[in-house]
């Protein structure tokens, strides 16, 4: 027992002026991924260095936007929460209008000269998680204590889902839905509306399957690859192929096939098949590991902060550690074969400038609430107070 406790000392940042095992993590996330990107965009275009190059060049972008919002107080975003999500919502209807329509989805605008399309929906991720954060801080006694209060934001969330709906970005849908519904269960709503409400929108998801054709040519693709294995399957299938490839421990990094034009979009949404093909099985579950430490720790910088008082912050954390388990665990879930087909990349891993910009931005945020949290540890003893109600004369 005594090892264990010291071992369990050593392992604590108590001590520490932020999470340091949070930004090892990040890091190590950052850095296997520019690895992978590197290796499994070889051969993609006549420089086999552009994308190791470019996605360098994103990184410290993203490392750059962290370190803003480590240095901004979490209260400027709180005061200015509504208005960035209105700017969110103007421009996820903007991209309806000027984006770029590639496979059928129009989620991208144009920036002038060399710089590269900026994904609206990665951007609208943010503006939702401090919105809700803002709304929830404020109205925790409502959302624990008067059930009916969860449909305020929901109707929020209606907003931007509806403007993905009409991209279409399915994917985005999920992944914004998955964060507000966990959001108001860290929140305290009430649990039966919660799954009542899940099942309505499951319900819904299923009939948005059933009458758009694509849609349902994907989920019959999905269930049996094989039946159609050049046309609608042949993404999963190649994937297939790249972890059969990889067995165990690989083929060594840099040796995938799969990657050599087989397997599309191999450096971006389908980066963790490259992942399983070159390092194999020890090397996929590696990947696994790495994201649910980090998922740990953003939930805990999480119930630190509610446990101080800190509301704003602790609802912050609880929807970046939502955003990213839903995206990553959909990510790696396609890859595998488990879900149908989605345009979702790799957090942190994945090549894309607008991704690791924002996850950049949720890192810093969840760095911020950290330090405002162990500089100010009891800002109440209890996480939330009832209102009073006025006295009739």
């Amino acid at each position: 027992m005594k090892r264990l406790g010291d071992l369990r000392q050593a392992l604590s940042t108590q001590g520490a002026s932020c999470d340091i095992w949070l930004i090892v993590v990040a890091v190590a996330l950052a850095g296997f991924g520019w690895v992978m990107v590197s290796s499994a965009s070889i051969g993609l275009v006549d420089n086999s260095y552009h994308y190791a190059q470019q996605h360098g060049v994103f990184l410290l972008l993203g490392i750059a936007a962290c370190l803003v919002m480590l240095c901004l107080p979490l209260e400027v975003w709180r005061q200015n929460a509504s208005l960035i999500l209105l700017v969110n919502i103007f421009l996820l209807t903007l991209v309806l209008f000027i984006g770029q329509e590639i496979n059928g989805s129009k989620r991208w605008i144009a920036l002038p000269g060399p710089l590269p399309s900026l994904q609206v929906s990665e951007l609208a991720k943010i503006g939702l998680i401090l919105y809700m954060a803002a709304f929830m801080s404020r109205f925790t006694y409502d959302l624990r204590r008067k059930p009916f209060s969860m449909w305020r934001p929901l109707a929020v969330l209606a907003v931007p889902t509806g403007l993905l709906f009409l991209a279409p970005d399915f994917g985005g849908m999920v992944v914004f839905t998955a964060c507000v519904i966990g959001m108001l269960m860290m929140a305290g709503a009430s649990l039966t509306l919660l799954i009542g409400s899940g099942s309505l929108l499951a319900t819904g998801a299923v009939m948005m399957v059933a009458l758009e054709p694509y849609r349902l040519a994907r989920w019959t693709s999905f269930l049996d690859p094989w039946a159609d294995q050049f046309a609608t399957g042949y993404q999963l299938t190649q994937a297939l192929i790249a972890f059969g490839r990889g067995h165990v421990t690989g083929t060594g990094l840099g040796n995938s096939v799969q990657k050599l034009h087989y397997l599309p979009e191999a450096h971006t949404d389908f980066i963790f098949a490259v992942v399983a093909e070159e390092l194999g099985m020890l090397g996929a579950i590696t990947v696994v590991l790495l994201f649910t430490l980090l998922i740990a720790r953003a939930m805990l910088v999480g119930r630190r902060a509610e446990l101080s008082g800190h509301l704003f912050g602790a609802y912050v954390s609880y929807g970046i550690g939502f955003i990213i388990a839903a995206q990553a665990f959909i990510n790696m879930a396609v890859s595998s074969g488990l879900l149908p087909t989605k345009g979702l990349t790799l957090p942190l891993m994945s090549y894309g400038g607008s991704s690791l910009l924002v996850t950049g931005v949720m890192i810093g945020l969840l760095l911020r609430t950290d330090v405002e949290t162990r500089q100010q540890p009891k800002r109440a003893s209890t996480p939330y107070r009832p209102r009073r109600e006025p006295r009739l004369s």
